[in-house]
């Protein structure tokens, strides 16, 4: 317990140095072992300088640990506040110390969240949830130890007013109200603090988050004497003429990311459209039908490309209609080498999932949560609400490797979780799905396992969406600005 709230204190002052000291700090405390960690806090805090006290939202603790940092802190002169009303009673007959108030944190510049820790599940009662609502109507800046109290640790579940922080310090491992909706939108900033718990003593059913040295680690140095053959070759079947720009997307991404070789095979309307944006790849034009998507008499040039290609993106604005779901299932039944399925072409797989037990080569699938949705006949809520275990569920029952897209996009082959942290709200439009999918491509061309080139281009996807966003801003980017970042932000994996 000194432990949690020494490495909280010290990430506390890490991130606020120069505001803490002299500013009012109050820390909410429950009466459970999280209110220990507050106790710790709130004594080191006093010592550095900041006017810090502590909060007592129900009751002075009873359990042995937690109340003897408790006396720590108010032997040393922290003071203590009583929450609501009816405590108001205790604070009279007191006798622990004479610096006890009621009511007086706000004023607050700071808040320290130590009401609840992982153990909440269920809503919050009475002087609990009046707490998170004063805390949510504060002006301070909230600063979560652990999760906001409120949250879920294991569902990512919220109550009404939970606690929402500009910071959360998670104390040892991520929880999963760090990763998953609702509660990642209540934790703010989040750093990890190593309070020297072992790897062993955590269950081995975990999730792991994609972190950057484990990306790097999956490219190598490219030899000196290689050729464009030597990094494969990438088969885009995407678009259609109205949807041109999505097969452009994905060709223009594969390309930033290194594949030697990049075809972009398109219906005939769509080559001239598609060729104004597009100099450095090679393009094989389709039969079409009169609207202008893939005619099922493009077949047989399917089959063909199929034999030169290192790795196959399909789906990509191609439209859905009996013709494209035809390509789309020769594509799946017909391929040799790793395939990623995303946008029509999952759509074209709707209500057949079956298909998947008659494919040979790897498949990444790559939904998004509206497009699971209509996989797997459930909810969006459903799915946003159980993300980990609906993905690998899908993933380990189909034989494939799921890409669930969204903030924190989870990555998983039925055995292993991957979840992604990089990426902001700046990447909800239009054709980001369609430069992830060019690159999953690209990396699998290059010689990476399929598993490995999702996590990579997840992650670095995200880190393209990060570095435009902050060049520009989260309203104004374009793929394209993604795009253009991802060739510079590549030397960081050479």
């Amino acid at each position: 317990m000194f432990k949690a709230g020494y490495a909280c204190y010290n990430e506390i002052i890490r991130k606020y140095e120069n505001e803490i000291k002299g500013a009012k700090v109050s820390v909410f405390c429950g009466n459970g072992k999280n209110a220990g960690d507050g106790f710790v806090i709130a004594r080191l805090l006093s010592c550095y300088g900041a006017d810090a006290s502590i909060v007592l939202v129900d009751k002075e603790p009873s359990i042995a640990e937690p109340l003897m940092y408790f006396e720590q802190a108010v032997n040393s002169g922290v003071k203590v506040e009583y929450f609501t009303n009816i405590n108001n009673e205790m604070a009279s007959k007191n006798q622990t110390c004479d610096n006890v108030k009621c009511n007086n944190f706000t004023e607050s510049n700071f808040i320290i969240d130590c009401i609840f820790g992982i153990g909440f599940h269920g809503r919050a009662r009475g002087a609990f949830n009046d707490a998170f609502k004063a805390v949510n109507e504060s002006a301070a800046k909230v600063i979560a130890i652990d999760t906001p109290s409120g949250s879920n640790a294991t569902t990512g579940e919220v109550c009404a007013n939970a606690v929402k922080a500009d910071f959360t310090i998670a104390i040892s491992t991520l929880k999963y109200a760090h990763i998953l909706p609702p509660a990642n939108s209540l934790c703010g900033e989040i750093k990890t603090v190593d309070i020297g718990i072992p790897n062993d003593c955590y269950d081995s059913d975990y999730t792991e988050t994609i972190e950057f040295d484990d990306v790097k680690n999956c490219f190598s140095p490219r030899e000196k004497n290689s050729n464009k053959g030597t990094f494969g070759h990438q088969l885009n079947i995407c678009s259609s003429k109205k949807m041109f720009g999505a097969g452009v997307i994905a060709t223009q991404a594969a390309l930033r990311s290194g594949a030697g070789l990049v075809k972009l095979m398109l219906p005939l309307d769509a080559f001239p459209l598609a060729a104004a944006h597009l100099t450095q790849c090679l393009f094989e034009p389709a039969l079409q039908t009169v609207t202008g998507t893939f005619s099922r008499l493009a077949a047989g040039a399917v089959k063909e490309q199929l034999k030169w290609a290192s790795s196959v993106v399909i789906g990509c604005g191609i439209d859905v209609n009996d013709d494209t779901k035809e390509i789309t299932e020769l594509v799946l039944k017909k391929s040799r080498v790793p395939i990623i399925l995303d946008a029509d072409g999952i759509n074209c797989i709707n209500g057949r999932i079956s298909i998947f037990k008659e494919i040979k080569a790897p498949v990444v699938l790559t939904p998004h949560p509206m497009e699971m949705s209509r996989l797997i006949s459930k909810p969006i809520a459903e799915i946003q609400g159980n993300r980990i275990n609906t993905a690998k569920a899908f993933a380990k029952e189909n034989g494939i490797i799921l890409v669930l897209k969204g903030a924190n996009t989870v990555v998983t082959d039925g055995e292993k979780v991957f979840v992604n942290l990089t990426g902001n709200p700046s990447m909800a439009m239009g054709g980001t799905g369609d430069m992830l999918s060019g690159m999953i491509g690209s990396f699998i061309s290059q010689g990476m396992s399929a598993f490995d080139a999702a996590r990579c281009a997840v992650c670095i996807h995200g880190l393209c969406g990060d570095i435009a966003a902050k060049e520009l801003s989260q309203r104004g980017i374009l793929v394209s600005d993604m795009i253009d970042r991802l060739g510079a932000l590549m030397s960081e994996f050479e």
